[in-house]
């Protein structure tokens, strides 16, 4: 009864330590990060990607990782790029990123990203957009950047999204703070269109107070036509009925003619007045089309000024790199060729001395007697280069002038000096290792000895 109690005691440990293990190899993922699966997942792939889900992760053949969806946003503040016109603009903007969740996309985020924080994240979502931002300004002009900015923004949230999807990256959002140039040509495009709608104004205005004049008279002379009309027809009646009053009628046609008076007199002065003011509204718009035409020259040759400024600078800088490649090139050949000299002179000495070594190792060691084995190989030389320095003079005969000054002729002087030349040659001879022949006198010393000898 014991036995039974304790397999099934073991047995139930053995399940529970089962359970136990599978329920901590059971890994659920949070909405916010990707579980990322590697080891042993399958053939044909290298890991196994679950958002949003749960998998049982096998011990020793299988491991596990997150990948943190949390949004990033980089400033990429983008300098000096160079649009389609050979214009450099500066074009600070903030981007959106985060590891996408889209299938095929996750798997190359889980290939490249695993592993790295988002401070690595960054940095490689920052150079992919700064190379996609600038190659888009390379393709469109500094108009469409600046007025179109639909366009500017769609082009670049294709052709970064399209990188970043390489690197398991999605674009969430995009967001260009301003855009300007070096040069001032987007604030002369600004002050061109504020010009044009000034004049534009100005027209509009001109043209409203003309139209209200013209107005005004064409009511007034209708008013007094009216008038004049009832009138006529008021003295016809009157005229009928007063048939016999003559002179009232010639009253009548009086007044009558004074007031068709007036009233050509005032029509006329309303038409002058109506001209005057369609003048000025003219003389007004052409101002301002003058001065529209003005300010679209100026900017025009601004930004030609700058063209060529900018052609120069690039020409004197690619200029300067040129020779700036070619003395470092000289300067290379130069060190090289010194370097060789300088090994072949080291080279010659170290031969040099290997064989003065061997001079004075074949004379017993002695440095003194392989200096002088040396001169004397080398005696030959010396004397067939003084015979050949004297060898072409031609002397038929020589002519000795004696002034006899101090009572001693000069050649006298000329042997004496010859003769005291002698014990600087012993000296001479004695230092190079070599004796002086013997017709050339001995020491006193040595006679003196060789006397006491004998």
């Amino acid at each position: 009864m014991g036995e039974w109690i304790i397999g099934i005691t073991v047995i139930a440990v053995l399940f529970l330590t089962t359970i136990i293990m599978i329920l901590r190899r059971y890994r659920k993922c949070p909405s916010d990060k990707i579980l990322v699966i590697y080891g042993k997942v399958g053939e044909d792939r290298s890991a196994k990607c679950i958002h949003g889900g749960a998998s049982f992760i096998w011990p020793v053949i299988q491991s596990y990782q997150f990948l943190d969806l949390t949004p990033m946003s980089i400033e990429v503040n983008l300098t000096n790029a160079l649009s389609r016109q050979n214009i450099r603009i500066d074009v600070p903007s903030r981007f959106t990123v985060g590891i996408s969740t889209e299938e095929g996309i996750m798997q190359n985020a889980a290939e490249r990203l695993l592993g790295l924080n988002l401070k690595e994240i960054q940095e490689l979502a920052k150079d992919i957009i700064f190379g996609q931002l600038r190659l888009v300004v390379a393709t469109m002009d500094i108009e469409e950047i600046n007025t179109d900015r639909d366009k500017f923004l769609a082009a670049v949230s294709s052709n970064v999204e399209t990188e970043l999807k390489k690197i398991g990256l999605r674009l969430i959002n995009v967001n260009v703070t301003d855009i300007n140039d070096e040069s001032g040509y987007i604030e002369a495009l600004g002050k061109e269109a504020s010009a044009k709608a000034i004049n534009d104004a100005r027209k509009s205005v001109a043209e409203r107070d003309r139209d209200g004049a013209t107005g005004e008279a064409n009511a007034n002379q209708e008013k007094r036509i009216n008038v004049a009309r009832a009138n006529s027809i008021a003295v016809q009646g009157e005229n009928e009925a007063k048939v016999t009053i003559a002179e009232s009628e010639a009253l009548r046609r009086e007044k009558v003619a004074e007031a068709e008076r007036r009233a050509a007199a005032a029509e006329k002065v309303q038409q002058a007045k109506a001209m005057e003011e369609a003048y000025l509204a003219q003389r007004e718009a052409e101002i301002g089309r003058a001065r529209l035409e003005q300010a679209t020259r100026e900017a025009d040759e601004i930004v030609k000024a700058e063209i060529d400024k900018r052609t120069v600078e690039i020409a004197a800088e690619a200029e300067a790199e040129r020779v700036r490649r070619n003395a470092r090139g000289e300067a290379d050949a130069i060190y090289a060729k010194m370097e060789a000299q300088a090994r072949g002179i080291e080279e010659l000495l170290g031969k040099q001395a290997e064989g003065f070594s061997r001079i004075v190792a074949a004379v017993g060691g002695n440095a003194a007697d392989a200096v002088r084995l040396m001169i004397a190989d080398k005696m030959e030389d010396l004397v067939r280069v003084q015979v050949e320095a004297i060898k072409n003079l031609k002397i038929d005969k020589v002519t000795v002038w004696d002034s006899m000054q101090g009572g001693k002729p000069a050649t006298a002087g000329f042997l004496s000096g010859m003769l005291g030349a002698v014990p600087p040659l012993k000296e001479m001879f004695n230092m190079a290792g070599m004796e002086l022949p013997e017709y050339l006198g001995k020491d006193k010393e040595d006679k003196s000895g060789a006397e006491a000898d004998q």
